[in-house]
């Protein structure tokens, strides 16, 4: 099972070493960690992805955690469908505030709403692929992009050589005009996307393209 963990921690040197090492031996595998805050009294706050065996109650990273000098944790929750409610509403907020602008809009906040390293819109122009919309960090495009404006469902997309283990996910959608395209995020080095993320995603890409107006 997935879990999301937020915990505090002296930000200095070897600390999150020891932290990935007692969760470790609690039976936890750590997909991914992630720089939340640092703060000005010398603590720092990271969001941990991992994965805990069924037979691993979440209690027992608590109390490893809590073995470790000036380390706290915040809070630990499973990592499901209804973890980024408030997220999701928020990015909602934010493409309908100018339906003009809604691909665009929905391509800022999905980063930071789904915890990707980038976004981008694509639409099919003369055979090819063309961007509509992209975040500051995306790549540029490959030949497979071409591919993924087939696409029928939200899915996870094979790794692209070029992106250097990348895990991607896309979904398709039609504006309001009948154009079809296709939002595409990327993660680098993981965590792989779950079921929830795919359901989430393609329903918030179908309602921005309605939306769309332009």
């Amino acid at each position: 099972m997935a879990f999301l963990l937020r915990v505090e921690l002296p930000d200095v040197p070897g600390s999150l070493g020891a932290l990935a090492t007692v969760l470790g031996g609690a039976g936890a595998d750590i997909e991914a960690i992630e720089i939340v805050e640092r703060r000005s009294d010398g603590k720092v706050i990271d969001d941990v992805l991992l994965e805990l065996p069924p037979q691993v109650m979440p209690d027992a990273l608590i109390t490893a955690c809590h073995s470790l000098e000036g380390v706290t944790v915040a809070w630990i929750s499973r990592y499901n469908a209804g973890a980024n409610l408030s997220m999701d509403l928020e990015a909602v907020e934010r493409f309908t505030d100018d339906p003009a602008l809604a691909i665009a809009s929905l391509v800022e906040v999905l980063p930071a709403t789904f915890r990707t390293d980038w976004a981008l819109a694509l639409e099919r122009v003369d055979g090819g692929a063309s961007v509509i919309a992209k975040s500051p960090t995306a790549p540029k495009l490959v030949d497979e992009a071409v591919e993924w404006l087939g696409l029928r469902s939200a899915k996870v997309l094979r790794e692209v050589p070029a992106w250097d283990s990348t895990v991607l996910a896309a979904s398709p959608a039609r504006d309001r005009k009948g154009h079809g395209l296709v939002v595409v995020v990327g993660r680098h080095g993981g965590p792989e996307f779950l079921n929830s993320e795919l359901a989430r995603l393609g329903h918030m890409v179908s309602l921005a393209a309605s939306v769309q107006t332009v």
